[in-house]
């Protein structure tokens, strides 16, 4: 509906004109107001991500969980596991209201329990023969897509905020596809591994050696050229089947961005790696110089490996995962839903070095208030964008969405992997 401002001419508030004086000229009329917005645009809000825990508390329920997992040889694990996860979502607030989290430990026990008898399988094949450790290790690789889809199912099922569980969509097939770029060449290269561990030297021939050695080394140099495209993979299948109060998440992310990611990281590690070549090459000629009684070349080739660890440790790994944290949540979003991650690198690596630091120094028991501060870096780095009142559209999907079938889905064996 249309309004104009005029000038009042006549009426309760106009002045009488006298009869014999000049006529008064019409005042020009005032411009027209701009037509009203007929319903009004959805504002967009942004809820920041505080993490409130505490190293002192958290070091409580590390510790307690620590003791409970000697005394039971490790089968107190999924008990522990859900008290952690229950204080990181209880102190991960978003907005004005927390995560929770809901998993059994009863049900997590059967999903470890059946990760363990998998594990021990696969373990215990390589000593019998090396046809059995490469059977194993490709029945594990042709089951894990399936474990994987049930570990995210399980997680999200057993997630809330504002009250409403979350839900994982991705099918099983899907999730074959996503690993599939890592799958095929992680299996031949964990198979041929435990086949020459299970092997005896002395009984192959060396054109079957130089065969497997090379087979090796094809499939090693392919899952690392493959890494990229199956990490994009992975992260679009996990970040494309997020659902929340009816909304269903999508990532936008281009594979090109995850190889430029990885590319600048091993440029990051050839500076270091030169360095350990070159002080591992010198110490070689010092061993051979020396006839082996000096110390100093054993001395150098080891500051040269360490070297290179700790660069990999404290710069590459805090590089990476900076670059793809921000990479991946920025670029998360459905309908009214958007995240924005902006992760620092030399934060996370300076922390990471505090971190080891002080954990050597405390012989681990620093390793509570690392996870600690460590989360809060990493979540306060990420924002929350809304389009329109989010109380409104997440409790008219409460009933539709947080039905039951989707929480036993999850419940259904309890694995939990954790990727």
């Amino acid at each position: 509906m249309e309004f104009q401002d005029t000038m009042p001419l006549d009426g309760p508030g106009a002045q009488p004109l006298a009869r014999h004086t000049a006529p008064m000229p019409l005042q020009p009329l005032a411009p027209a107001a701009a037509p009203a917005a007929t319903a009004a645009a959805p504002l967009e809000q942004v809820l920041s991500i505080r993490f409130t825990g505490s190293g002192s508390e958290y070091f409580r329920i590390w510790i307690v969980n620590l003791l409970l997992m000697l005394v039971t040889l490790g089968f107190y694990y999924p008990f522990a596991k859900a008290r952690r996860l229950r204080y990181f979502h209880a102190n991960t607030v978003i907005g004005e209201h927390a995560l929770g989290f809901h998993g059994d430990p009863m049900k997590m026990l059967r999903g470890y329990l059946l990760m363990l008898v998998f594990g021990i399988c696969y373990g215990g094949a390589g000593y019998f023969s090396p046809m059995a450790a490469a059977v194993a290790a490709l029945l594990l690789a042709a089951l894990w897509p399936a474990l994987w889809r049930a570990s995210l199912r399980f997680r999200l099922a057993n997630t809330s905020w504002r009250g409403l569980r979350l839900r994982f969509t991705g099918g099983t097939a899907e999730a074959y596809r996503a690993l599939l770029p890592l799958l095929l060449p992680g299996a031949v290269f964990v198979a041929l591994s435990a086949s020459q561990r299970g092997a005896q030297p002395d009984k192959l021939s060396q054109p079957a050696m130089l065969a497997a050695g090379i087979t090796l080394l094809v499939s090693g140099l392919t899952l690392m050229l493959l890494w990229p495209l199956g990490l994009a993979w992975i992260k679009r299948y996990q970040h494309s089947h997020y659902r929340f109060a009816g909304e269903t998440s999508a990532l936008s992310a281009r594979t090109s961005a995850f190889y430029g990611v990885w590319l600048v990281m091993i440029l990051i590690s050839l500076l270091p790696l030169g360095l350990m070549i070159v002080l591992v090459v010198v110490g070689s000629f010092g061993m051979i110089a020396s006839g082996g009684k000096a110390i100093w070349p054993l001395v150098l080739m080891g500051l040269g490996m360490a070297g290179f660890y700790l660069s990999l440790f404290f710069i590459s790994q805090p590089y990476f995962t900076a670059k793809i944290q921000n990479l991946v949540w920025s670029a998360t979003r459905s309908t009214h839903l958007r995240f924005d991650s902006q992760l620092r690198f030399r934060p996370l690596g300076w922390l990471t070095f505090k971190n080891f630091l002080l954990m050597l120094l405390t012989l681990g028991l620093y390793r509570p208030f690392a996870a600690i501060h460590t989360a809060r870096l990493r979540l306060e780095a990420v924002q929350l964008f809304t389009h329109g009142d989010i109380g409104q559209w997440s409790a008219a999907g409460a009933g539709r969405f947080d039905d039951a079938a989707g929480d036993a889905a999850g419940d259904l064996l309890g694995i939990d992997i954790g990727l």
